[in-house]
């Protein structure tokens, strides 16, 4: 997965499509990313005294979007781009936007 915690991405489908966020939260195994600020969902929770200071009643939190669903925000233009990697002369892998060839790491 190229897109790591703390890139900056756009939503290019869904409820949310054409917001930007950060990433907070990166699930590999599932292939989800979770945006601050967007895909907000209600949860209910009740007490629960191991948790004592667990918020209580109806939650909301940011939900997970489908990776195929957001792209990276080219630092240069501020629009959506792909991402591609590259070698450095030491040999260690940087990623690099596809639109203008800015290093992102």
């Amino acid at each position: 997965m190229k897109i790591r915690t703390d890139d900056e991405v756009v939503v290019i489908s869904g409820k949310d499509k054409g917001k930007t966020g950060k990433v907070i939260r990166v699930d590999r195994k599932r292939g989800r990313v979770f945006v601050e600020g967007l895909n907000i969902v209600k949860r209910h929770q009740r007490a629960n005294p191991a948790r004592a200071n667990a918020p209580v009643g109806v939650i909301e939190r940011e939900g997970s979007i489908h990776v195929s669903n957001v792209a990276i925000v080219d630092p240069k233009d501020k629009k959506p781009t792909r991402v591609g990697t590259t070698r450095t002369e030491q040999g260690a892998r940087m990623r690099v936007t596809k639109r203008s060839g800015t290093e992102l790491d």
